[in-house]
C-alpha cells in the first residue's frame, strides 16, 4: 500500500470485538481480572493483558503499533507530551558520568531538558551543527548517544541522516532522531539507519492541535551492550530488543508520564489525515516562502524546499518527493517589527505551536527560547527579529495576501 492507503488500513484497522473502524476508548484507570492469578501473570508481564492505565492501555496500545508500523520499528511507547518522549528516550541509556552529542540547533525545550540533566550528572555536549565533520570531534569514551532534529526548530536544519548514522555506528554509537518536523510522511529516520525516531505528536500526527503527546519508536536493530549501557542489563535476552523492553517495563512505567486514552484516540483520528495535511501544508509552506523572498523588507527568507537554502540539495535527497517541510522563518528588521507584523495577521494566529492545519506564526525569542541564553539562541538560530511560521492547509494565495499586508502594515518608518 501507498501512504494514504497504509495510514487508513493499519493491520488493525478493524476493532476485532465490534467491528468498529475507530478504535474505543478505554478511558479508566484500571482494568479487572478473572482472578488474582491472572492478575499476577499480567504484572509480571507473562501474559497478555491490562491491569492499569499507566502500565498499558488498549487505546494507547493501538496508537503505539501504529506508529511503529508507520515507522518500520519493533516496538513503541507513547507518552504525555514531547518532551516527555524526549526525555525518557535519553534517560533510557544515560546515568550520572555519561556524556551524549547533539546539535545545538534544537528546540528551546530540548536545550533547557539538557540543563537539567546537568543535575543528574549528564553532560550534552553540543556541536554547532548536525553533520559529521562538527559532531566527529566532539565524541569520547564517556559519549553514549548522538541526538539530533530531522529539520531542526526553528533553524530549519537538514541532518544527512544516513551519513551520521554510519558515523554513529562506526564509533558503536546509537543515533537517536526527533523527527517531529518532518513526519513520517517526508521522511523515515530508522530506514536510514538511526536507531530510535522521536515525534512531538501533540503536531503533526494530532494535527488538530487538540491533546499534548509524544511517542519514541525504537527500530528494534541496535546491539545494544550492557557494559556500556548497564541499565539495560535486566532486559539483554533479546539484545536488540533491550532498549525498548527497558523504557516499556522499568524507566517508562516507573516515572509516570503515560498517555491518557483519550488524548491517544484523538492521534489515531489525526494519523488518518496525515498524510494528505503535510502534503498540502509543505506546498502552501513553498509557495509562501517563495512570496516572502520577493517582499521588500523581509530578511534571510528561509525554508528547505528554496533553492537558496543551505538544505536544498540534501531536502531534494532525502524527503519523500523533495518537500522540505511545513515550517519557514524569516527576519523582519527588527524585534518591533517583527511583533508588529505578528500582530497585523488576519489568517495566521500567535500560537506556539506546530503541525496544526493552521497557519501559526511566533516570534522564537521571546517565546519557545525565552529560557535560553543569548549565546544558546544564536546558536540555534533564534535572533530577535527573527519570525517563525507554522504553515496550515489554508488556500496559499490567502496566506500571501495576509502575510503581504502584514508586511506592508509593519513597514519600518524611514
Amino acid at each position: 500500500m501507498k501512504l494514504n492507503t497504509s495510514l487508513l488500513h493499519f493491520s488493525d484497522a478493524v476493532d476485532s470485538t465490534t467491528g468498529s473502524p475507530l478504535p474505543p476508548v478505554a478511558q479508566v484507570s484500571a482494568f479487572a481480572q478473572e482472578s488474582a492469578e491472572q492478575m499476577e501473570q499480567v504484572f509480571a508481564a507473562r501474559a497478555p493483558g491490562f491491569a492499569y492505565t499507566r502500565l498499558a492501555n488498549p487505546t494507547l496500545s493501538t496508537f503505539e503499533r501504529r506508529m511503529a508500523q508507520l515507522e518500520g520499528g519493533a516496538g513503541a511507547v507513547a507518552c504525555a507530551s514531547g518532551m516527555a518522549a524526549v526525555s525518557m528516550a535519553l534517560l533510557n541509556i544515560l546515568r550520572a558520568g555519561d556524556e551524549f552529542i547533539a546539535a545545538s540547533q534544537l528546540y528551546g525545550g530540548t536545550l533547557s531538558l539538557f540543563h537539567d540533566l546537568e543535575h543528574l550528572g549528564i553532560r550534552a555536549r553540543l556541536a554547532s551543527s548536525s553533520s559529521c565533520g562538527d559532531i566527529e570531534p566532539l565524541i569520547n569514551e564517556k559519549t553514549r548517544l548522538i541526538f539530533v532534529e530531522a529539520i531542526s526548530n526553528p533553524g530549519l536544519e537538514v541532518t544527512d541522516i544516513e551519513t551520521l548514522a554510519q558515523l554513529a555506528h562506526s564509533r558503536g554509537l546509537p543515533l537517536l532522531v526527533d523527527s517531529t518536523t518532518a513526519t513520517p510522511v517526508l521522511l523515515r529516520p530508522l530506514q536510514l539507519g538511526a536507531n530510535v525516531v522521536i515525534h512531538s505528536s501533540s503536531k503533526y500526527i494530532n494535527g488538530s492541535g487538540s491533546a499534548i503527546s509524544g511517542v519514541i519508536v525504537d527500530g528494534g536493530r541496535f546491539p545494544w551492550d550492557a557494559g556500556r549501557w548497564p541499565a539495560l542489563e535486566p532486559y539483554m535476552k533479546i539484545p536488540k530488543l533491550a532498549y525498548i523492553q527497558r523504557l516499556r517495563q522499568d524507566l517508562w512505567q516507573n516515572f509516570g508520564p503515560c498517555l491518557a486514552p483519550q488524548n491517544a484516540f484523538l492521534n489515531v483520528l489525526g494519523l488518518e489525515t496525515l498524510g494528505l495535511r503535510v502534503e498540502r501544508a509543505c506546498k502552501n509552506a513553498l509557495a509562501l516562502a517563495q512570496a516572502l523572498e520577493k517582499l521588500p523588507g523581509m530578511y534571510a527568507v528561509n525554508y528547505p524546499g528554496l533553492e537558496s537554502s543551505s538544505s536544498f540539495d540534501l531536502t531534494r535527497r532525502q524527503m519523500a518527493g523533495g518537500m522540505g517541510g511545513a515550517l519557514l522563518t524569516f527576519r523582519t528588521g527588527s524585534r518591533e517589527r517583527a511583533f508588529a507584523l505578528l500582530n497585523q495577521l488576519r489568517c495566521a494566529y500567535i500560537i506556539s505551536n506546530v503541525g496544526d492545519v493552521r497557519t501559526l506564526a511566533i516570534h522564537p525569542a521571546s517565546s519557545i527560547f525565552h529560557h535560553s541564553s543569548p549565546q544558546e539562541q544564536q546558536a540555534a538560530g533564534v535572533f530577535e527579529d527573527l519570525i517563525r511560521v507554522s504553515v496550515g492547509i489554508e488556500d496559499a494565495e490567502d496566506l500571501i495576501e495576509d502575510f503581504t499586508q502584514a508586511a506592508q502594515a509593519a513597514r519600518p518608518i524611514s
